[in-house]
């Protein structure tokens, strides 16, 4: 790699001036209190004058009609405040990233890691460790992006912070570090421990706090835990360990410098607990967020360049004052992008939106260089250009405009039409370059979707592509004459659904999408396909001498050309071939395309005046259908490799429901974490609300991949 690509103007990394800001990813399990405690730090932060609700749909991340109607998460949602936290940071910029918890919407989950300098984990004080918590716990450490836990709902009913701690390192290891202790407990929380400084901080009902005398009953648990977390930090660190060891312990500032390196570096992770619902603790995740999280200027992005990069040698690599460098590899190459100020502007558009009233918004994050208005890139995905037409940082549905966006931070531009989720942006003219893939989340249920109208069917096509633009995790298949819309659940397709009539204006009904049966010939035919017409002037005179048989499952079509004596002269040879798969794609006899099928040309029949390229299409295809008819037709079904990850205790209860669904286990083993992962070849025909089943079997404690294998012939009695 070219090294000015990692170092950027002014040098190594750790030597750029810290940024204040930061893009915060707030991640967790469905109910564990992200869109509340993004409220709250709002709120606390003075970016909202008061915090508002989930259940009255007054929050300002969940501001979709379909998320209000629902009460939940449905999209990647952004919110911009500033903190200054005590020390001498100054003050902090933040971008939160609030996430659904609903495994249909992990595909915005991936989005936010991608762009996040911090993950905060959401971890309920009353449901725990959690499927969901597990799967963002995997997801952020698979996008190299630090955590911090904060614990939640401290104030309800069953809260437990002890046993969610205890979840929490029986689950993802003793680097987790807890940074405070709850003081009370339930309706009875009221402050916290700072295990670090070894102070109380009693809140009051704004939400500040003051230092009180440490309780009697909290005393000696925060000693010891402040013991343990002291020596665990100074044990990445030899002067202070060194120090330490003569009896001269760091002060929090220095243990909290320590610790900031542990956590970019992924070998620590702080925990500290709070209450979005009554601002206890609120303030103090500001904090240590603006503490103890990387900059946005720390942390380099990765792109992709394709096509036909320049040489390694080339003396123009790098651009600006280290700028990207993404010409000074060869195609195919993953870079590394320093977030470098002074660079060449690099924009990363990491999702879309279509605004009914201000049309399509696309948030981005500024990889390299500065973004202001009126700038003309190029989209190296894409092949657009797109001017700049205004900036804006997002809260929630709230524009507010700035006057540019620097290396590191995250922000939204309008109609940018030519870029769709997942493209980069920059100033050169030509080549190609896109941000390094996202996790592939395979679509695990479907629906057909019908126009309710002629004018609804018009604008069907273009309103699908649109939506899916603004989410890659959407898929269309078009099967015949009927449109597939496939996700990755039952409310991921069905709020698709509705925004499709909501926002672009198009109505449809939707039913169980229809198993792609196939077939093929069951033996061996041969066959005469003649066409003989006479109606004036020239005639249609073509005939074929055909062999058809099946080939293995799997083979697909093989047309063999066996004829001799130019029976069938040399240039109708590719027309036969044509007329063979017209029959098949046209179906057998039972309604379903053919596949795994050779067919061979071996004599026939032409007129030197009445035979055309049509005729002996038309003829193959007649002699095709009749070796069908004849020896008849096995029908094929679609099977899926189906890998469902549950509690061990839950594993029989997988087992047998695939059992009923014609499912053959091939493997059952233990995940890392000691869950139970059991892999089965199944029918399609057996899967089409598996995944809502198996919701319901396991309380919605399972990981569910549904991919494409393979087709089988259908046992008789089997299908529907």
């Amino acid at each position: 790699m070219d090294e000015r690509i990692r170092t950027g103007a002014g040098g190594p990394m750790n030597s750029v001036p810290t940024s204040t800001h930061r893009t915060v990813a707030l991640v967790g399990a469905a109910g564990a209190g992200k869109t509340t405690l993004a409220e709250a730090l709002l709120h606390r932060a003075g970016a909202i004058p008061r915090a508002g609700s989930v259940e009255q749909g007054t929050t300002v991340c969940d501001h979709e009609p379909e998320e209000i109607a629902r009460g939940t998460t449905l999209g990647l949602s952004l919110a911009h405040l500033t903190w200054s936290p005590p020390g001498d940071i100054g003050e902090c910029t933040l971008t939160l990233a609030d996430t659904p918890g609903r495994s249909d919407f992990v595909g915005s989950v991936d989005v936010a890691l991608a762009v996040s300098d911090v993950a905060v984990v959401v971890v309920s004080a009353v449901d725990g460790v959690t499927a969901g918590t597990r799967f963002v716990w995997t997801a952020a450490g698979a996008a190299g992006v630090p955590r911090i836990v904060v614990i939640t709902q401290e104030d309800k009913a069953r809260a437990d912070f002890h046993r969610v701690l205890g979840e929490l390192r029986a689950a993802f290891g003793e680097q987790l570090w807890p940074l405070e202790l709850p003081l009370g407990e339930e309706q009875d929380f009221h402050g916290i421990a700072d295990v670090l400084s070894e102070q109380a901080l009693e809140y009051d009902a704004d939400g500040s706090h003051h230092e009180a005398p440490m309780p009697a009953d909290a005393e000696a648990e925060e000693h010891r835990m402040h013991l343990d977390v002291t020596e665990e930090i100074v044990s990445h660190d030899d002067e202070q360990l060194e120090a330490y060891l003569e009896g001269n312990e760091p002060s929090p500032a220095e243990l909290e410098r320590t610790l900031a390196r542990e956590v970019a570096s992924g070998g620590a992770v702080p925990v500290v607990v709070c209450s979005g619902l009554t601002g206890t603790g609120v303030d103090r995740v500001l904090d240590l967020i603006c503490e103890l999280s990387p900059s946005s200027l720390e942390r380099e992005a990765r792109i992709v360049v394709g096509g036909a990069g320049k040489s390694k040698n080339d003396t123009d690599a790098g651009t600006g004052g280290g700028g990207t460098g993404a010409a000074s590899t060869v195609g195919g190459a993953e870079l590394r992008v320093a977030p470098n100020p002074d660079g060449e502007p690099l924009v990363h558009v990491f999702r879309t939106v279509a605004d009914p009233f201000v049309g399509q918004v696309s948030m981005l994050k500024v990889l390299s260089g500065v973004l202001r208005p009126s700038d003309r890139l190029h989209n190296a995905t894409t092949g657009a250009d797109e001017r700049i037409h205004g900036l804006f940082q997002l809260r929630g549905a709230e524009h507010l405009q700035v006057g540019a966006l620097r290396a590191g931070e995250v922000g939204a531009v309008a109609k940018l039409t030519g870029s769709p989720s997942g493209t980069l942006l920059w100033s050169r003219p030509t080549g190609t370059a896109r941000p390094a893939p996202l996790p592939t989340r395979p679509a695990v249920f479907a629906v057909s979707l019908t126009p309710a109208t002629q004018s609804d069917d018009e604008k069907m096509s273009t309103a699908l592509g649109r939506l899916v633009a603004e989410d890659p995790t959407l898929i269309i298949d078009r099967a015949a004459d009927q449109t597939i819309l496939r996700g990755l659940g039952d409310m991921h397709v069905e709020v698709a659904v509705e925004r499709l009539a909501r926002v672009f204006g198009v109505h449809v009904t939707t039913a169980p999408a229809p198993v792609a049966y196939r077939e093929t010939i069951a033996g061996s035919a041969d066959v005469e396909g003649k066409l003989k017409k006479q109606s004036g002037g020239h005639g249609q005179f073509a005939v074929v001498q055909l062999r058809v048989s099946p080939l293995p499952p799997g083979g697909g079509f093989e047309f063999v050309d066996k004829v001799v004596g130019g029976s069938v002269p040399r240039t109708y040879i590719p027309a036969v071939e044509k007329g063979a798969r017209d029959a098949l794609a046209g179906g057998g006899p039972q309604g379903h395309p053919v596949v795994d099928v050779r067919v061979e040309l071996y004599d026939g029949k032409s007129h030197s005046v009445d035979s055309s390229e049509m005729a002996f299409r038309t003829a193959a295809s007649i002699g095709v259908k009749a070796a069908l008819a004849e020896a008849g037709t096995v029908m094929l079904e679609p099977v899926s490799i189906v890998t469902v990850t549950v509690p061990a205790e839950l594993q029989g209860t997988v087992l047998t429901d695939l059992s009923g669904r014609r499912g053959r286990v091939s493997a059952t083993e233990t995940a890392d974490d000691g869950r139970a992962r059991v892999v089965a070849s199944v029918p399609e025909a057996e899967l089409a609300r598996y995944v809502l089943d198996l919701r319901s079997m396991t309380g919605g404690q399972a990981e569910l991949t549904i991919t494409p294998d393979r087709y089988m012939k259908v046992p008789n009695g089997a299908r529907a």
